[in-house]
């Protein structure tokens, strides 16, 4: 089935966000959002290892990108697996994880699972947690951080 045409003009060059040092328009508006009700934060600063790397000593063989034939990875090394928040509070106990679209074969969600189990097993307190997927979500989340500030929880 071809598709019709809609009569409009193909973009000659690609659009361009100015995002800073920022990943997505997304993490802009939340750390913008942050600033704009001074609540200090941290982005992506923050490294947490959920599981160290290791050696596996049992006969281990798989398929690369290279080669499509099998290969020997007996006695390598395996590599941690990490997780780093993309907003951690400075002077409040909080993390917020922005997260738009996510692939249905993305690791994220195994990793916040790892992540949470840390948390759980470290215990001590619990930072407050926000996963917010639009600008709408961001909002509610500054508003509940700032009432939690002013209700002295964080």
């Amino acid at each position: 089935m071809r598709r019709r045409r809609t009569g409009t003009q193909p973009r000659k060059t690609p659009r361009k966000r100015v995002l800073g040092r920022y990943k997505s328009s997304l993490e802009k508006y939340c750390a913008d959002m942050l600033a704009m009700n001074d609540i200090a934060f941290m982005y992506e600063e923050i490294d947490y290892t959920l599981q160290d790397a290791f050696v596996y000593n049992g006969v281990y063989m798989k398929m690369t990108k290279q080669s499509k034939e099998l290969s020997d990875r007996t006695n390598k090394t395996v590599l941690r697996i990490g997780y780093t928040p993309d907003f951690v509070g400075k002077d409040h106990n909080f993390i917020i994880e922005t997260k738009g679209f996510t692939p249905s074969q993305h690791t994220f969600p195994l990793r916040w699972k790892m992540f949470l189990k840390m948390l759980h097993e470290r215990g001590g307190q619990m930072p407050a947690l926000f996963m917010p997927k639009n600008k709408q979500q961001i909002d509610e989340t500054i508003e509940e951080i700032l009432r939690l500030i002013r209700d002295g929880k964080i």
